[in-house]
């Protein structure tokens, strides 16, 4: 798979978290925050696992488990305290304080993995950030613990980005990674659901066409195409890709929420989108460029 057949997934990963939102919003109406995020990853992980048989009898590389392990515990904490961040702290303001991941990301693989960002990845994560921020309307209200949390998830987003990067480009079984994760989450925040939530079945099933969306499109299929794309793109691409989610979600939520975007929103969809094309373009020509083998 080339670095431009990844982008393009992680594309339509976007566009699944964007549409995404909508049912985010909703199913808010009657699971409390981490039973809905329990839930959905224990869809995508009931999913996920039996697949994980096309992947049976691999070579595990030293450092496997480790690596997966922390890969697995920081797409947890990072969706958890996402999702946590919604109850102190408007929509707008979360969106675009979660979406500092895409400046956050190269910097984090520059430090960590010693990835240093070029200029044409800076330059789109400077501009993508101008565009997020332009597209939700600023921050829209005094800066809460819930602004906090939003940007705390940003920074582990960051993180489990760079992890999981590192960890596809290592030991690729895409599959499993992607179904421990997903099960790995629904362990950690349905005890909490049960015991200081509203899980119940009344709830599960209030909440079912919901649950339906974020468990197979929002998770299953969005996090299981970064988790493949990853292995042939950077984090520092993956995180400019994905930040237009974004825009799918604006348009998302005119056409089921009836809202609309004002005129400097739209703007800022238009600066997003333009960034995603100028660094699609860099890649583009740099596998262009490449030499062909010999032979």
């Amino acid at each position: 798979m080339s670095k431009t057949q990844a982008n393009c997934l992680l594309l339509l990963a976007a566009a699944f978290w964007g549409f995404g939102n909508v049912a985010q919003k909703t199913v808010l109406d009657h699971l409390d925050p981490l039973s809905a995020v329990g839930m959905r990853c224990l869809i995508a992980g009931l999913l996920a696992a039996p697949l994980m048989m096309l992947e049976r009898g691999r070579r595990l590389e030293p450092g496997y488990w480790t690596s997966l392990i922390k890969v697995s515990a920081l797409f947890s904490i990072s969706i958890a305290i996402q999702q946590v961040s919604y109850l102190g702290t408007s929509v707008t303001n979360a969106s675009f304080l979660v979406s500092t991941a895409t400046v956050m990301t190269p910097l984090a693989a520059w430090f960590l993995i010693g990835e240093r960002p070029t200029a044409v990845v800076g330059l789109a994560a400077g501009v993508t950030l101008v565009g997020v921020l332009l597209l939700s309307g600023g921050l829209t209200t005094s800066f809460s613990q819930g602004d906090l949390a939003a940007i705390l998830s940003a920074a582990c987003y960051a993180l489990w980005m760079v992890e999981l990067g590192r960890h596809m480009q290592t030991h690729g079984a895409p599959v499993t990674a992607a179904a421990a994760q997903f099960l790995g989450a629904a362990v950690i925040t349905l005890p909490f659901g049960a015991l200081h939530g509203n899980l119940s079945m009344a709830a599960i099933s209030g909440a079912a066409p919901e649950l339906a969306v974020l468990g197979i499109f929002s998770t299953a299929a969005a996090f299981g195409i970064q988790t493949i794309a990853q292995r042939f793109t950077s984090a520092s691409h993956a995180a400019v890709i994905v930040s237009a989610e974004s825009v799918f979600g604006a348009i998302g939520a005119a056409m089921f929420l009836g809202e609309r975007l004002s005129s400097v929103g739209a703007l800022g969809a238009a600066i997003v989108l333009g960034a995603i094309i100028l660094l699609s373009l860099s890649v583009h020509r740099s596998e262009i460029a490449k030499p062909v083998p010999a032979g």
